[in-house]
Parts: C-alpha cells; sequence; structure tokens
C-alpha cells in the first residue's frame, strides 16, 4: 500500500511537552509529547483505560494535565482556551439530541448554538452533512427511531456543520457500515487536504493505516510507539497491547 504523505513545513496546530495526567495514585497519561500540523490526519491506537480519551480531553480543556503543556494554534490552552475552541470542531461524546425532533431539526438547533444563522445556505450545508453520513433520507424522522449506528452518525453530522480548522473525532467508525466507513475516511482526507489538522481515536485499524499520517499507541498511560502507521504494526509492544482486545469497541 502507498503511504501517506502530508507537507510537514505547514504550521504546527497542536504541541505537546511532557503532557501527564495523573488521579491520585494512577498515571492516566505520562510525558506525552506529540506535534500536529495543518494537513496531518493524527490517530491515536490503545487498548481501554490507556490515555487516548484522557489525552483528548486536556486537548479540548476538559480536563486540566498535572504536569506539562499544551498548545494549540500557538497559544497556551489554558489561558487562551476560549480564543481556542471555536476554531476546533470535536465529536467525543453523542450529542444531546432531542428524541421527537427529527434529525434536520437537530442539527437547526446545533447550527443556530454554533452561531450559524439560519437561511438557505445554511439549510444546504446541513443537507450536505447529512448525505456525508448517508442520513439523507432520513432527515425529517424523529431522533428516537433512529438506531444506535444512526444516532452515531448524526453526531458527526453535528460535528461536521461549521467548518474548523481542528477537528478531533473519537471514534468516528462506531456503528457505522464498511461502506459508510469509507465515507468517512474519504471526509477525513479531504478536511487535511484543505489544509485542517484532523485527531482521531479508533480502533478500527484498517481506517487508520489508510487515513492516517501519524500514529501513537498507548497503553497504561504510556506512549509505546509513534510514527506512521507502517511502521508500528509489527512492533512487538504494539502487538502486546492490542493481544485479545475486541477492537471494534472501546
Amino acid at each position: 500500500m502507498e503511504e501517506l504523505t502530508v507537507d510537514h513545513s505547514q504550521a504546527i496546530i497542536i504541541a505537546t511537552d511532557g503532557l501527564t495526567k495523573t488521579f491520585a495514585h494512577l498515571t492516566a497519561v505520562s510525558n506525552l509529547n506529540m506535534e500536529v500540523r495543518r494537513g496531518d490526519i493524527f490517530g491515536f491506537l490503545g487498548p481501554n483505560g490507556s490515555g487516548k480519551t484522557t489525552t483528548i480531553r486536556m486537548l479540548l480543556g476538559l480536563l486540566r494535565p498535572t504536569t506539562g503543556r499544551i498548545q494549540v494554534f500557538g497559544m497556551d490552552n489554558a489561558a487562551h482556551l476560549a480564543e481556542i475552541l471555536p476554531r476546533v470542531g470535536a465529536i467525543v461524546e453523542t450529542p444531546v439530541f432531542y428524541p421527537y425532533l427529527s434529525g434536520v431539526d437537530n442539527l437547526r438547533i446545533v447550527a443556530a448554538a454554533s452561531g450559524m444563522q439560519l437561511g438557505r445556505a445554511n439549510q444546504a450545508r446541513i443537507d450536505e452533512v447529512l448525505n456525508l453520513v448517508d442520513l439523507g433520507a432520513r432527515g425529517g424522522d424523529a431522533y428516537r427511531k433512529y438506531s444506535l449506528g444512526m444516532k452515531q452518525r448524526l453526531a458527526i453530522a453535528a460535528g461536521l456543520l461549521r467548518p474548523r480548522e481542528l477537528i478531533i473525532l473519537d471514534e468516528p467508525m462506531g456503528g457505522v457500515n464498511p461502506v459508510l466507513g469509507a465515507r468517512i475516511g474519504e471526509a477525513v482526507r479531504q478536511f487535511a487536504a484543505e489544509g485542517r489538522a484532523v485527531v482521531v481515536v479508533e480502533h478500527n485499524l484498517p481506517f487508520i493505516e489508510n487515513t492516517c499520517h501519524q500514529v501513537v499507541v498507548m497503553d497504561l498511560g504510556e506512549v509505546i510507539a509513534q510514527g506512521p502507521f507502517s511502521g508500528l504494526r509489527d512492533n512487538p509492544r504494539v502487538v502486546d497491547a492490542y493481544l485479545g482486545m475486541d477492537q471494534s469497541h472501546e
């Protein structure tokens, strides 16, 4: 398979230095150093409890590091979070949707809450993201009628409504079929080609291999491998971390 490439001369979007998070006597993330540049698709792999989601929460300012530093867009995220977050789109947990409203109406509420003005152009954007996640024909159905996979796809659509410079996706392949997964991969690659940076937490190894330029593999809070996926899949520590692991769920 041809290795994915990216122009690393572009600006650094995320930089961490010695990023560490402890809870009581548990070290959830230990001394993480990483750089994500404009145009990168950066993947996180690891079994349950490896520290991936804790890292994402620190990047988004939902958790404070115990030690270490995070810079996003060249700004310290502890001091400039209000300036950083409007430039970030994130799908970390399924948003709370109104069960008796349609998918379209729920997205209209999300759009209004994010500052988008209702009108023909923004309705076209709503239709576009619904088609992207293969919900175009079901956008008029009530959310309560959606399957788990459809709810996941609506969450992805909500996170993609507004163009952002940095997009963070936590398991976007959960509950989607291979055809839709391929479309999501195409969309992610398009985001990067347009100059955005994308960070993905995902257990779907083919998705990571076919999509990400750089990958960090974590286990018990520590980085056990980092680099292009092609150089990691035969790493004994990576293999050990995945032995016996159900790679479809976290």
